[in-house]
């Protein structure tokens, strides 16, 4: 077992290396690792994750995607196309973490039964596909988040390589830009569910209304936003710098009279801004 020392001198030895020398680290990591399954949802982590296994182990990867009502049907179609371009193998799996009470009751541990779920799939599968380790798309900065998707992952001894060399979103993003991946600069996608209020029962009918919206306002040329659902109230979050992209009256008209025909009875644009995680505000673990 690693002491605290020990553990704050790698730590630091890590923090001094440079992005390149964390690729190579990250390389000798998979390479011990044939036969691996890469949890892979088409963000900038778990994509550059996935590519970097498959040009490290070739056909002795996999990446798997969870597809369930939670997903939006863009970011699938969004992660098998990048997945395809760069010949990254792929399995779809479905979960049925809806089914769980635990995870429709839309409490604190709600990502928690979520990737329990990715996780028990993905360790089902690992003898159908040939593989014998999972990892995911951990970055060194999520470490002081909270992430109860985390625990999962140390429950089911699921592996973070991206951890393991250090990278940091920086990092990750920096290399993923050099390699030429188009999802370099790809904002976060957090699944569907985080849109809906705590406590507020988790339903693929919900699930829909908060997908409709948002390719609403993606129509509109938005690009990094959220709809958040609470019961009859869309709360809409913009980046800042976006704001003018809809602060005109007939647009807001456009948006209101789209948004209520979806199912909302009041539309509400938040004057703060976007900001990531925004539902956790107020709320302890």
């Amino acid at each position: 077992m690693v002491d605290e020392g020990e553990a704050a001198a790698r730590d630091f030895a890590l923090k001094t290396m440079t992005a390149h020398e964390k690729q190579e680290a990250l390389d000798a990591r998979l390479r011990g690792l044939d036969g691996l399954l890469v949890a892979y949802s088409g963000g900038v982590d778990s994509a550059y994750l996935a590519w970097r296994a498959h040009e490290v182990l070739g056909a002795g990867m996999r990446a798997v995607i969870a597809d369930s009502p939670s997903l939006a049907r863009r970011h699938l179609e969004e992660a098998m196309a990048f997945a395809k371009k760069h010949t990254i193998p792929l399995e779809v799996l479905a979960t049925n973490e809806l089914e769980n009470p635990d995870y429709a009751k839309n409490d604190l541990q709600r990502c928690f039964h979520c990737k329990n779920e990715l996780f028990t799939v993905m360790t089902a599968a690992l003898g159908r596909l040939g593989a014998r380790h999972i990892a995911y798309g951990m970055n060194l900065d999520d470490r002081g988040d909270f992430r109860p998707g985390q625990k999962a992952a140390e429950e089911h001894a699921v592996l973070a390589p991206l951890v393991d060399a250090g990278m940091t979103k920086a990092d990750i993003r920096e290399l993923a830009r050099e390699a030429g991946l188009e999802v370099w600069d790809k904002p976060a996608a957090p699944c569907l569910s985080s849109r809906l209020a705590y406590g507020q029962t988790v339903t693929p009918q919900a699930l829909s209304k908060v997908e409709q919206a948002e390719g609403f306002l993606r129509g509109l040329g938005l690009r990094q936003f959220r709809v958040r659902h609470h019961g009859e109230i869309a709360r809409i979050e913009i980046a800042v710098e976006e704001m003018p992209v809809v602060l005109e009256v007939a647009t807001m008209g456009r948006i209101s009279t789209r948004l209520k025909a979806i199912g909302f009875r009041h539309v509400a644009l938040e004057c703060g801004g976007f900001q990531s995680g925004s539902l956790h505000a107020g709320m302890r673990k």
